[in-house]
């Protein structure tokens, strides 16, 4: 079995065979969901994935702008995500950039819509709308790197070529450093997640993550103060949906004011918050805004948490 190292990581591999999964030569659409990006930006995306051996095909509109940061209108968005989940040759989707706007798509977006057409999609921090909405359907996606981040390091990064085994079916097992605050136990569930601030405004809707029955939720986020994040965790248990959560990962949390509300950083914060309940959480786990510390997590498959005083794992299961 072949194990790689990075930081306070250990990463193992089990491949699973799905349909879902690509093989050299396949089809990959890039489009534009969320905010207006660039030429550049996307040709080094598309660079990369040709290099790994995927054929890329650029939406209509994924270099549109409408004057406002969007990538286009709300159906023009649309358009190009519909176009790539209905045409058979394209076998996955990879988002160019977040930013904002992917929420819009939802509204104009039914759950059978996404169940009569699974395919992976590829994205985080604004993506998140898009990944909860595919495992509300039941199907899985990737939160991990966009066109920026694959041109940036060209693929070659430790990340960038985790993505790409996930991408073949081959999942990671993930080995992370024991953190002081974590909460030790071991559960069973489908992972969901990504952008706190975006599943947080999806509650109550047909695409709340929450609503799933036994759940590993994890959670990042960037520039997103202390008392909001408290106020969104806050929002969650009086929803009363905590209980499908059978175990939290924490990610990185970035670019906010610190110390506030009497705490000196956010997982001090969190800590207070989630060890009160009898799940495990894991701190400091790999994932967030900050390209080489946001290794990709399959969202809407099933996996094992185990916390203990001498690390973490999270396995997927086969």
């Amino acid at each position: 079995m072949k194990k790689g190292c990075l930081l306070l990581l250990v990463l193992c591999w089990v491949e699973v065979v799905s349909a879902q999964f690509l093989h050299s030569g396949d089809t990959i659409a890039i489009i534009s969901p969320s905010s207006a990006t660039d030429t550049t930006t996307i040709n080094g995306g598309v660079r990369t994935l040709e290099k790994w051996g995927y054929r890329c095909v650029v939406g209509r509109n994924a270099l549109n702008d409408d004057g406002h940061g969007f990538a286009g209108t709300i159906d023009e968005r649309l358009s190009d995500l519909l176009w790539a989940l209905r045409e058979p040759s394209v076998k996955a989707v990879v988002c160019s950039r977040g930013g904002d706007g992917a929420a819009h798509l939802l509204g104009r977006l039914s759950l059978d819509t996404l169940r009569r057409y699974p395919k992976l999609i590829v994205g985080f921090s604004d993506v998140t709308a898009l990944l909860c909405a595919e495992a509300r359907a039941g199907n899985r996606g990737i939160h991990g790197s966009m066109c920026h981040a694959l041109k940036t390091y060209e693929g070659n990064d430790t990340v960038s070529q985790t993505l790409r085994r996930m991408l073949e079916g081959e999942l990671p097992e993930y080995r992370v450093a024991p953190h002081p605050l974590n909460v030790e136990g071991k559960a069973e569930g489908i992972v969901v997640g990504g952008n706190l601030s975006v599943y947080n405004d999806l509650a109550g809707s047909d695409f709340d993550p929450l609503l799933l029955p036994g759940i590993i939720l994890f959670m990042e986020d960037t520039g997103e103060g202390m008392s909001k994040v408290d106020r969104m965790l806050h929002n969650m248990e009086i929803r009363g949906l905590l209980p499908n959560v059978r175990g939290i990962i924490v990610g990185q949390f970035n670019k906010y004011n610190h110390p506030e509300n009497g705490f000196d950083d956010m997982y001090a914060m969190l800590h207070e918050y989630v060890r009160h309940y009898d799940i495990p959480v894991c701190f400091d786990f790999p994932v967030g805004h900050a390209h080489l510390r946001n290794f990709p997590l399959m969202t809407g498959a099933r996996a094992v948490l185990n916390v203990t005083s001498e690390g973490v794992t999270l396995r997927y299961n086969k």
